[in-house]
């Protein structure tokens, strides 16, 4: 698939398996498929997770901007692969810091650099930033699913 940068919603569905009101990634602004992703995801304001996470103070938790990450490396790895659509399961977060909230409004930079891909495992170094300041970053491994993705997922991984 022929794709260039910067893409949109379009492209991005056509490439990753998510779908509303599970895609973390708004566009893909640079991509060196199979080796690094630039791309960013916009918060919007009105978010019905907000109006629990926290009613006085909304802030868009870790693990949506984990999983933003873990999207934009994705994108990254199944373009490479000429993969679209194939499912990819987490299978790890190490060194997970977050050091700064992402509130309503705010666009978050995501950047990973792959660092391992093999038929199976991968793994990316992610970094989540607003404005420059880094809200978040880990080492995250994936495992891409061949076939009937229920089978192929080994037992505790998360889509």
């Amino acid at each position: 698939m022929e794709i260039t940068y910067p893409c949109g919603r379009e492209e991005i569905e056509a490439v990753l398996p998510h779908r509303a009101p599970f895609v973390w990634v708004s566009r893909v602004l640079a991509c060196k498929p199979g080796v690094s992703v630039t791309a960013e995801l916009d918060v919007p304001a009105d978010l019905p997770l907000f109006s629990g996470h926290f009613p006085d103070y909304p802030v868009l938790p870790g693990v949506i901007i984990m999983e933003a990450l873990a999207q934009a490396a994705s994108f990254s790895l199944l373009v490479e692969r000429g993969a679209e659509g194939a499912i990819g399961f987490l299978a790890g977060i190490d060194k997970a810091k977050f050091r700064q909230q992402v509130r309503p409004g705010d666009t978050v930079t995501l950047e990973a650099e792959i660092v391992k891909s093999s038929h199976r495992l991968c793994v990316a170094e992610v970094r989540a930033s607003v404005d420059g300041r880094v809200c978040a970053t880990a080492t995250q491994k994936y495992i891409l699913a061949n076939g009937d993705a229920a089978q192929s997922a080994p037992e505790g991984s998360q889509a």
